[in-house]
Order: structure tokens, then C-alpha cells, then sequence
């Protein structure tokens, strides 16, 4: 299964949680799966989409937040993780698509192909830590969290052939701002 369908096999279950995406071609499939004002699309700021998230969980404590984000992302910010597990906001659920590569810069490998994202997680303390084939994430979705979650999503590597998002930054910003008020 590449990115765009395990976009797509998640994006079945999401209703009105808040969503931000990882840069480049992940907020390009997402766009073109299911473009809604509730997506946040990363243009930039590779390795933030996962401080971004937490940064609206902390904030919008009554709402979930899922961040969508890549192996590569989450190495170069391994921090963000530390943090996350550190506040643990009990409405934050972080996907994170496995490729073992940098998709939106020419898919050349990541040490995530050393690594694996998932025991990293638990080591850090993330008692909620699964790799999403062996749960089911719309009860995952529907149950009250005690803690963020972590989840570990691999897929092969490549992109869809998705448009670029027709939206100007401003635009995407002014939105999900309104959409989140």
C-alpha cells in the first residue's frame, strides 16, 4: 500500500477532527482525497507538523487532532516526539506514513529504514503505541483518549500523481482558522 491509500483508508473514519498534514505530497494526496476546510496542508517547515498539531491539541482540548506526518519528518524533528510524549495532550493522535524515504524530495532513503519508528515511540513512553494493521482506528477515534497516541502506518514508498494544492498559503491559513473558531 503506497501513501495515498493509507491517506485514503483513514481519511473513511475522520468526521470533524482537526487534521494537519506533513509538507509536499502527503498534503497533496490529502487535497485531493478529501479537501476540507477542518486539513491544515503543510507548505513548508519540514519536521513541524507534529508541533503544529500539538500546539492546536494543547489549545483545542475539546477537539482531536491528528497529524499526519512521515518517517523522514519525524527523524529530523525527533524532539517534536519528546515533547508530545512530555505535554501529552489526551486528544492528540499522531499517523505516521512509513516509506523509509523523503517523498517530496526524490524518495531517497531515510534512517528510518534502521529505525523502527514504533519501539522508538514506546521507548520515549508512549503507552498508546500501535501500528495501525493491528488496531481499529475508528474505535480508536470513538473512544475517550487517556494520553496521545501514536501510530505507526508503513507503506511503500512512491507518490500519487495528485494536482498541486490550488489554494495560496493565506487562503489555507484563513480558512482552517474560521473553520477552527
Amino acid at each position: 500500500m503506497q501513501r495515498f491509500d493509507g491517506i485514503k483508508d483513514v481519511m473513511k473514519h475522520i468526521e470533524n477532527e482537526i487534521i494537519v498534514c506533513n509538507i509536499g505530497f502527503p498534503s497533496r494526496e490529502l487535497y485531493e482525497i478529501r479537501d476540507r476546510s477542518r486539513n491544515f496542508y503543510m507548505l513548508g517547515s519540514m519536521g513541524l507538523a507534529s508541533s503544529i498539531g500539538l500546539g492546536l491539541a494543547m489549545s483545542k482540548i475539546e477537539e482531536k487532532v491528528i497529524v499526519f506526518d512521515g518517517d523522514g519528518s519525524i527523524l529530523m524533528n525527533l524532539g517534536s516526539l519528546v515533547t508530545v510524549f512530555n505535554q501529552n495532550p489526551n486528544n492528540f493522535i499522531l499517523i505516521v506514513f512509513d516509506n523509509g524515504c523523503y517523498g517530496s524530495t526524490g524518495n531517497q532513503c531515510t534512517y528510518a529504514q534502521n529505525v523502527n519508528l514504533l519501539e522508538l515511540a514506546k521507548s520515549i513512553g508512549f503507552k498508546n503505541s500501535y501500528d495501525y494493521n493491528e488496531i481499529d482506528f475508528k474505535d480508536i477515534l470513538k473512544n475517550k483518549q487517556d494520553s496521545s497516541i501514536f501510530i505507526h502506518y508503513k507503506i511503500l514508498p512512491g507518490n500519487a500523481d495528485s494536482p498541486i494544492i490550488d489554494l495560496s498559503p493565506e487562503e489555507i491559513k484563513n480558512r482552517f482558522k474560521k473553520s477552527i473558531e
